[in-house]
């Protein structure tokens, strides 16, 4: 069976065979800055209001040191790897250009209109004046093509063309897809993607060539969309919208929300071509992985055109807080989008509880530390931190052009302490608050100006002039102050540099620093702590300072690395200054540890862990969907009932036994006919029968008094009656799970909240239990407002009371606050131990049960049919049989029975013998 790997860009693209003056496609030149001006060079005026001050360059200027490195990058073009060669491997981090602006290949300009206006009150108007602007762009555009007498269209239809690794994409994706691929675990494979590329000026018999060429011999569905679509998703939703708030940087000025209004259909549009691409190609038995931010709705759409789909998403960045994500107006399309899929999984425990803690508080949704339940199925979601591909990275390592550079850079700087670092310049990955925190260090730690020197690597994409300058303010700030002519202290590299380079900086590195202020996985340090093993350089065993804020650190925690608050700026500078100090036994120590969690969490075990969870959980779904679950066959039940040596029954009131509504508006009595079939299992001395309920026991103790010898589960697993506690109850001592104390504690301050929300809830009560509490709102008037009132009260409860393990729930009309770690399963695991004891203490097997029957019909129930059935396969008891009158909702059951009447009616033959 084929495995769908879908990401919004694949591995590859195409350059086209032309020459590189006939297309308007605009290679940026290495940016050079302007040299520091000199200040007596300066008009002096006292009209000048900068008299006095010397305004740095909005870059730092070109230095010797710079040179070092960026001499030989303008050949890189040429240097880059072919597909077959062994430097192949695609970086685990690449830093990628802006989509459109390819630097390495020919390739067509995009067609996507201009964005929205800065300003929101210009946005209609600019919408108004886009035609007439557009006719006469392309009048334009028009003339100039028939005085050149070349039509770029032409150019590319008839151009050569080959098929390269691509400068966009997620480089650890590819390379634990390789790794795997490699090692024969994924042996039939299919990239879903696009090219990275505008493609509007490619006729189609170019796309049809390119779809197949790649189809073919490169195992990838090329996905096509307009060059505004993809533009209006990628560059203006994705990256002005998604990528900030993800990050916890919520966009609030108005040229975000003209791009929000904007580009919110084309983040559609394009999501629905993957979903139609896909389901196009599926098979069954297939499985899609949907990687990343970019494709949030693709699980939900792919649903919809293949509701049988194996679907699972992985989420490579940070999932925020629900108080950031609800910023977003679009925020319950994307949590229903994404819960599509079968698998959820995220880079960290954090940014796990984090979406499910949000899709409880903003979709009123039933959520577990295992996943999400929606009405007809369970979304499971863990937690799966990539890693890097070790093998790749040695094969990387070999290359001479690495031994090389090592070489430069440890003679140049002998003498000297080298801390790196390399980061996007952004406002996400802090590198002004890292060079602020070492131009603190050099003040603080003056001992070290001349021993140490900082080499940051800050790759961009996008103009960001004022915090370009910032960052160049500290710079120049950082190197005017060097304690001789010929010391730098800090080497600032405003763009990429060579793969080469890169793994040699991070071998001669004496430190690596991270401080990004929100992060997925930082890869990079991965890089950093495998290279420095020593084998290469005589640098090892550097120290890594790393930002508490990535997920990285949720691996490297203890005492592996040094965690930092980014935004501490005298502990980073503190930090630095421990890095440096810190002895070789130390050093050693601490990356020994360091290595064993690269080595453990790597780029192969993620992908496996993670398609063998997808595999087991998509089995364990299908099973409990209803369609699948089978009716229960009496025969084979009374055959186990007759073979059983003794038998244990559990099963529940409401909704099983007897009919009921709203649990605060229980009848306080039982059908006569469901206390009949009860006494009559009862007359067979082999049975053990307990009913478990969400009354309080001393509700249950009357509606039940007329069954003598009943066990009881009371307040859904707080009070158990053992059975055969006596005839009428009345001398009968009640078992409690819970400490009285703290839920005293805690109903004290609930009573308030719940007081609160009846007050505005007309027609709604609140009744208290023992244990817990119910709002009952089933005849609540207003019920579009209600339902609003209803998931505001379940979050703020369960965000309040997270700590005291307590939680709310609202099925079927009413909201259950109680306790979230005590439950009917929790109950029946004391009856059970309780029997072992009780054949442990007579010598033999008659008192443990060889036959255990659960039925029940709610959520509630789902904790012991998966208990019962743990018994069942672990062989503990040798049959289980697990019923769920669920009307066909998923269920953990192994049989469904329909209604009351059809469980009275098998109990009543069971005990009749009949």
């Amino acid at each position: 069976m084929t495995t769908f790997i879908v990401s919004l860009f694949h591995p590859y693209t195409v350059n086209f065979d032309v020459p590189k003056e006939e297309i308007d496609v605009p290679i940026r030149p290495l940016s050079r800055p302007a040299p520091l001006p000199n200040a007596k060079s300066q008009e002096i005026s006292l009209l000048n209001k900068s008299y006095g001050q010397v305004t740095p360059p909005l870059t730092p200027s070109t230095t010797e040191q710079d040179e070092l490195f960026l001499r030989d990058i303008s050949c890189s073009r040429e240097s880059v790897p072919t597909l077959n060669s062994f430097k192949a491997t695609t970086p685990f981090e690449p830093h990628s250009p802006k989509w459109g602006m390819g630097l390495n290949w020919n390739q067509p300009t995009s067609r996507a209109k201009s964005p929205p206006p800065v300003s929101i009150l210009q946005h209609s108007r600019h919408r108004g004046r886009s035609t007439s602007q557009m006719r006469r762009a392309l009048q334009k555009q028009r003339a100039q093509e028939r005085l050149s007498g070349v039509s770029r269209d032409r150019q590319f239809s008839h151009a050569g063309w080959t098929v390269e690794r691509a400068d966009l994409g997620n480089g650890g994706l590819s390379n634990a897809v390789k790794a795997v691929s490699d090692e024969g675990f994924l042996k039939e494979k299919l990239w879903v993607g696009t090219l990275g590329m505008p493609t509007d000026a490619l006729e189609d018999h170019v796309k049809s060539g390119i779809a197949e060429k790649l189809e073919v011999d490169f195992e990838t569905l090329n996905v096509f969309v307009d060059d505004k679509d993809f533009d209006g998703h990628y560059s203006h939703y994705c990256k002005t919208m998604l990528w900030p708030v993800f990050h916890y940087q919520i966009p609030d000025g108005p040229k975000s929300k003209a791009y929000e209004e904007h580009s919110w259909k084309y983040y559609v549009k394009v999501n629905q071509a993957f979903a139609d691409s896909i389901a196009k190609n599926y098979k069954r038995g297939d499985t899609v992985w949907i990687h990343d931010y970019h494709l949030l709705l693709v699980p939900s759409m792919l649903r919809k055109l293949r509701p049988e789909a194996k679907i699972g998403f992985f989420l490579h960045i940070s999932f925020p807080s629900s108080e950031v994500f609800r910023c977003l107006a679009t925020r319950k399309q994307l949590l229903e989008g994404v819960l599509g899929a079968n698998l959820i999984g995220f880079q960290t425990d954090e940014y796990c509880h984090h979406f499910l803690q949000t899709c409880s508080r903003l979709l009123g949704l039933e959520a577990s530390k295992h996943g999400v339940q929606l009405e007809n199925r369970f979304v499971n979601v863990d937690t799966f931190p990539i890693g890097i591909d070790p093998q790749a990275l040695e094969k990387s390592r070999e290359d001479p052009e690495v031994a090389d550079w090592i070489s430069i850079i440890t003679e140049k700087y002998q003498d000297k302490k080298i801390i790196v670092a390399r980061d996007k310049l952004d406002h996400i990955r802090g590198v002004r608050p890292k060079l602020l925190a070492y131009e603190l260090f050099l003040k603080q730690y003056p001992q070290w100006k001349e021993k140490v020197v900082f080499i940051q690597v800050a790759t961009s994409n996008t103009e960001q002039g004022e915090l370009d300058a910032a960052v160049a303010d500290v710079v120049t700030r950082i190197n005017s102050h060097p304690s001789s002519v010929a010391d730098v202290l800090l080497v600032f590299l405003k763009q990429d540099i060579p793969y080469h380079q890169y793994l040699a900086l991070l071998t001669a590195a004496d430190c690596l620093m991270v401080t990004s202020l929100r992060e997925g996985m930082n890869l990079t340090s991965h890089e950093y702590v495998y290279c420095q093993d020593g084998k290469q350089g005589s640098s090892k065993h550097g120290p890594l300072v790393l930002s508490e804020f990535t997920g990285s650190a949720s691996i490297f925690d203890g005492n592996k690395s040094i965690l930092v608050n980014p935004w501490d700026r005298r502990a980073c500078a503190a930090a630095i200054n421990q890095a440096l100090e810190m002895s070789d036994s130390e050093k050693k120590r601490r990356w020994h540890e360091l290595h064993g969690a690269v080595m453990r969490y790597t780029g192969g075990s993620w992908f496996k862990t993670f398609i063998n969870q997808l595999d087991h959980v998509y089995g364990e779904q299908s099973r409990q969907d209803g369609a699948s679950i089978p009716r229960l066959s009496y025969d084979v039940l009374k055959q186990k009932y007759d073979n059983a040596q003794r038998r244990l029954f559990i099963l529940d009131y409401e909704g099983t036994l007897a009919s009921w509504g709203s649990p605060s508006s229980i009848v306080q009595s039982t059908p006569r006919r469901a206390l009949g079939v009860l006494n009559d299992l009862l007359d067979d001395p082999r049975n053990i029968v307990y009913v478990m309920s969400g009354c309080m026991p001393e509700e249950m103790e009357r509606l039940f008094r007329q069954v003598p010898g009943l066990g009881l589960i009371a307040e859904n697993g707080c009070y158990v009656l053992q059975a055969f506690s006596g005839s009428d109850f009345q001398d009968s001592t009640w078992t409690s799970l819970i400490d009285e104390e703290k839920v005293n504690a805690w109903k004290e301050g609930m009573r308030n909240i719940l007081q609160y929300y009846q007050e505005r809830i007309e027609g709604s009560h609140v009744e208290e239990r023992h244990c817990s509490f119910i709002l009952d709102f089933k005849n609540a008037a207003d019920a579009p407002g209600v339902k609003q009132k209803i998931d505001e009260c379940a979050d703020h409860i369960n965000g309040l009371c997270q700590d005291q393990h307590v939680h709310a729930l609202s099925p079927d009309g009413h909201i259950t606050v109680e306790h979230d770690r005590i439950n009917k399963a929790s109950a029946a695991a004391i009856i059970v131990n309780n029997l072992r004891r009780m054949q442990e203490g007579k010598g033999n097997a008659a008192g443990f049960p060889d036959f255990l029957f659960v039925a029940g019909d709610s959520r509630e129930d789902e904790h012991v049919f998966r208990w019962a059935n743990r018994l069942g396969n672990k062989k503990v008891v040798k049959d289980v049989i697990t019923v769920s009158l669920g009307h066909g909702k998923n269920t953990e059951a192994t049989a469904t029975l329909t209604g009351v009447t059809g469980v009275l009616s098998v109990l009543q033959r069971l005990a009749a013998g009949r």
